[in-house]
């Protein structure tokens, strides 16, 4: 019978410390593209004041009023960017924290269940690992546009009405969704340390996709991988862009599901219903109180499960 220790002695074997965990490898880079990308923001400040001149003066008046009215183009908001990186600081922590729970479950399914035990030196157990992780990404995050109470747990990812570096760090704390959505990969005998590795490399190619800086790239890249223009499309609360473009690092999920949009025009960013505040506390869960609320207000089973695991904006029918 294997060790339950296996999956972390891998771990010891295989990779040095300081990249046992990838995303936090990865932070300095993170920090430093944020610092660049908010020089740049600040320097094009007047030219993006020249710009909502020259809107005013050739567009009628409802329209430039409805263009100007909003943040220029990568801009940054001192209070929202901070909100935003408080925000990934937690959730740092919380994701350590849900990923340590879960590596006891991943082993002991690895260990006991596996009918069989892929080889972490093995090129192909890599390319099932990391295709895996990203189609359960693109899994998980759909399912957390359609399903209210996990959309709970995202919402927050999508507060900001700014579309920059500072916002991809705007990170849930609840990550018990995704740690239950990764575990056929275990199940599969993929070791689970490649597992959480294989999601760190996920998220911080993430990373890069949240700026208006980038335009589009060679079409070969935009067919095939997630870019700057499908996740602004994503972050859009636009009617034509919303449950759009679910993909992590493949944009070929979403092609081949047909959630797939194109980029036609600047997205509205934010949520539906804003939520106007900078507290992180009441941008994590101020859906789940809205839940709650709705659930004690409710009439009869149906209408409860409804708000509970309806998709956000649920209602029941006039008359329930």
């Amino acid at each position: 019978m294997i060790d339950l220790l296996t999956p972390i002695t891998d771990i010891a074997s295989v990779l040095p410390e300081q990249m046992r965990d990838p995303v936090l490898f990865a932070v300095p880079f993170f920090l430093l593209m944020l610092v660049l990308e908010w020089g740049a923001a600040r320097r094009l400040r007047h030219l993006e004041s020249d710009r909502t001149v020259q809107i005013r003066a050739t567009m009628p008046e409802t329209e430039a009023g409805a263009e100007t009215g909003r943040p220029a183009r990568g801009a940054y908001h001192r209070a929202d960017a901070w909100a935003s990186l408080s925000m990934g600081l937690v959730s740092v922590a919380t994701t350590a924290a849900w990923k340590a729970l879960g590596l006891f479950g991943y082993a002991a399914a690895y260990a006991y269940l596996a009918p069989w035990h892929l080889p972490s030196t093995a090129w192909y157990t890599w390319v099932i690992a990391i295709l895996g992780v990203d189609l359960l990404f693109y899994t998980y995050h759909r399912m957390a546009h359609r399903i209210r109470v996990v959309w709970a747990t995202h919402q927050a990812h999508h507060s900001s009405e700014y579309f920059n570096y500072a916002t991809a760090l705007r990170q849930k704390w609840n990550n018990s969704g995704e740690i239950l959505m990764w575990l056929p990969l275990p199940l599969l005998g993929v070791p689970p340390w490649m597992v959480f590795f294989s999601f760190s490399l996920n998220l911080i190619y993430q990373f890069w996709v949240h700026t208006e800086r980038v335009d589009k790239l060679w079409r070969p890249i935009e067919f095939v991988f997630n870019t700057p223009s499908h996740h602004r499309v994503h972050h859009g609360r636009d009617p034509e862009y919303l449950d759009k473009n679910y993909a992590g690092i493949l944009i070929l999920w979403d092609r081949m599901f047909g959630t797939f949009a194109p980029e036609v025009f600047r997205p509205h960013y934010g949520l539906t219903k804003p939520v106007n505040t900078f507290n992180i506390w009441k941008l994590q869960t101020h859906e789940y109180v809205a839940i709650a609320r709705d659930v004690r207000a409710a009439r009869g089973l149906r209408a409860r499960l409804g708000y509970i695991f309806g998709p956000p904006g649920w209602a029941p029918a006039s008359g329930e």
